[in-house]
């Protein structure tokens, strides 16, 4: 956590879901996300981040600098008065106020920074009774989109068990549950150098996001979200702090296609893609690498 990011860096995750449900919506019954104008599928930008958290939290076991913060059952305020407890020598202000000297403002953020993974990372608004201040994180998702329209799926399901005595004489509870048959979607990201900087995110926070991408869902299995698969990683890496070339151009490297461009059926598997990266159209000051 002692080094400083020095480059700037924009990735490609692609992952794919079969027989699951991989971001219910809430408002909607809790069916799969979509686009209701194009039918694509979505995965917010803050599901996958609650994935990354839940890896780290298991790799590194609350270690020394990675604690998570945004976890369930969380109490934050707590976590809040942990900043002030650890600085003995700055005394708590008021409620929802934080120090009124700027450097004893900025040590109780720096110490959230540097004990949690997932501030350092994607930020944190800490202003609330327990003022901690506030801090945006280098490492930024936009919502990933399938890469062609799905068809959701309502699935109904039987429990043989009921809940009391007084459903004993029925003979099964009927549910339902949503699933996509088979997606793959399309995810893209940013680490800012200068944001980085800030909240002290080092070169080995970057690989434990990279190694959280790759693995996070082998340990988030569950029956809701089907077998859902870390399929490709692509990472940009720009040869200065603030980059060689705008990110959307680097973006624009990556192609997913069709194997059979005819084909009429819906694709069911991973196989039936090609993905490509053209190498060759790479700006001057920027590297590609591929980490799955």
């Amino acid at each position: 956590m002692s080094q400083v990011l020095e480059n700037r860096y924009e990735f490609v995750y692609l992952f794919d879901v079969e027989n699951g449900n991989p971001n219910g919506d809430p408002d909607a019954g809790n069916m799969p996300r979509l686009d209701p104008e194009t039918n694509h599928g979505l995965v917010t930008d803050v599901c996958l981040k609650r994935k990354v958290r839940n890896y780290v939290q298991l790799a590194k076991e609350e270690a020394a600098g990675f604690k998570i913060y945004v976890k369930e059952k969380a109490l934050l305020n707590q976590l809040h008065e942990l900043a002030y407890v650890n600085n003995p020598d700055i005394e708590r202000p008021d409620k929802k106020k934080l120090p009124k000297k700027q450097e004893e403002a900025q040590k109780i953020t720096r110490w959230m920074c540097d004990n949690f993974y997932d501030i350092r990372t994607f930020g944190a608004v800490m202003s609330t009774e327990i003022n901690a201040g506030q801090v945006r994180g280098p490492v930024q998702f936009n919502f990933s989109r399938s890469v062609e329209p799905i068809l959701p799926m309502e699935i109904s399901i039987t429990r043989m068990a009921v809940t009391n005595e007084a459903d004993l004489q029925k003979e099964r509870t009927m549910g339902r549950k949503h699933i996509v048959p088979y997606a793959l979607y399309r995810g893209e990201g940013y680490v800012s150098a200068p944001l980085a900087q800030q909240t002290g995110f080092g070169p080995d926070d970057l690989e434990l996001l990279w190694e959280a991408l790759c693995n996070m869902f082998e340990h988030d299995r569950s029956a809701a979200r089907g077998k859902m698969s870390a399929r490709r990683l692509y990472v940009f890496k720009h040869d200065s702090r603030l980059g060689s070339a705008p990110a959307q151009k680097l973006f624009d490297l990556v192609r997913v296609a069709r194997k059979d461009a005819e084909a009429k059926a819906p694709a069911r598997s991973f196989g039936d893609y090609q993905v490509s990266v053209d190498r060759a159209g790479l700006p001057q000051g920027v590297t590609v690498e591929e980490m799955l």
